[in-house]
């Protein structure tokens, strides 16, 4: 493999990592979010509010992890 085929491969695989990370955050907020709703109807527009501004710093962080692997991965060719 030359060098650049094994930069696009990383930065996939780094890209893909970076998703799967926030995929899986995401996922984990929601279900605690769903649960303290349940838990505690009153309060669920605060937890709502809450989630989707936690939600939108990890799909922010990840937008960033996506773009400085692409940037490196196309800094090789």
């Amino acid at each position: 493999m030359t060098s650049t085929a094994l930069a696009f491969l990383s930065a996939g695989f780094g890209a893909g990592l970076a998703v799967l990370g926030a995929g899986l955050g995401i996922g984990k907020l929601a279900a605690a979010a769903m649960e303290g709703s349940a838990r505690q109807p009153t309060a669920a527009g605060d937890i709502r509010t809450s989630m989707i501004i936690a939600a939108a710093l990890i799909e922010g962080a990840t937008l960033f992890a996506i773009v400085v692997c692409l940037l490196l991965g196309l800094k090789v060719a």
